[in-house]
């Protein structure tokens, strides 16, 4: 009898037979090939419309410092709140329908919500030296790309970090308001505390989130603009995680 045979001493078909079975004359791929190339493939293009989101919000950011005009409107007027929160309604709706909408129209409006990301984040070349913006940025992207690379490739399961994470994050988001409304507490070692827990909080998640979009491809196949909602994911960890590192490590003007 042959090794690699399916039938048993009888002559029947083994159904449980090991080793891979292949039409005769088929191409011999391994399936477990596939699968691992597909989820590759998928996880760059998902990085893919992370990065070009990142790049439209500190282009239009960068663009927009450069005109005194445009700076003046958003910093004299109401328009700086609008800049505020109008990305934080839009991200709420496109979080709830990204499923549901036609690929093009997800695209679009990921876009369309980095580029309102930009104009909001304009006031930090204002804020901050270019040079240390430049550094803390290639910090962000070298930590991101380490901690993105360890969640794909680690076999921890770290879905039982989301709970705790959520948690974090909420408190994250109230101290955050506390922080809005009292600028003159800004200065002090709570918050200092409060942007490093930032920087620790939004790496964990950089890492959680891929493995978890990862996960959802294996089950979904990248069903219902998959790629585009994880690239939103991991774009906010980015930019959050580069917000917080900045106001810890960035040189102010």
């Amino acid at each position: 009898m042959h090794p690699h045979d399916s039938r048993d001493p009888s002559g029947q078909r083994n159904p449980y037979a090991q080793g891979q079975q292949f039409a005769p004359g088929g191409p011999t791929v391994d399936p477990r090939a596939q699968l691992a190339s597909g989820v590759d493939q998928f996880m760059t293009r998902v990085n893919t419309w992370m990065a070009a989101g990142v790049g439209v919000t500190g282009l239009i950011a960068y663009l927009i410092s450069q005109s005194p005009t445009l700076v003046g409107m958003l910093v004299m007027t109401n328009l700086i709140w609008v800049a505020l929160f109008a990305p934080l309604i839009i991200v709420l709706v496109f979080a709830s329908r990204v499923h549901k909408m036609k690929p093009t129209t997800a695209i679009i409006v990921f876009m369309l919500y980095a580029a309102l990301n930009g104009v909001a984040f304009s006031t930090i070349f204002l804020a901050y030296d270019l040079g240390s913006i430049a550094v803390v940025f290639g910090i962000t992207a070298g930590m991101y790309s380490s901690l993105a690379l360890w969640g794909y490739v680690t076999k921890r399961d770290l879905s039982a970090w989301g709970k705790f994470l959520f948690m974090g994050l909420i408190g994250l988001i109230l101290s955050g308001l506390v922080f809005m409304f009292l600028p003159v507490a800004m200065g002090s070692t709570m918050y200092l505390i409060y942007n490093v827990i930032g920087v620790l909080l939004f790496s964990a998640l950089t890492a959680y989130d891929t493995q978890k979009i990862k996960q959802m491809y294996l089950v979904n196949g990248g069903a219902g603009n998959l790629a585009i909602s994880g690239a939103l994911t991991l774009y906010l960890d980015f930019i959050n995680l580069f917000l917080f590192l900045l106001r810890l490590f960035g040189g102010r003007n």
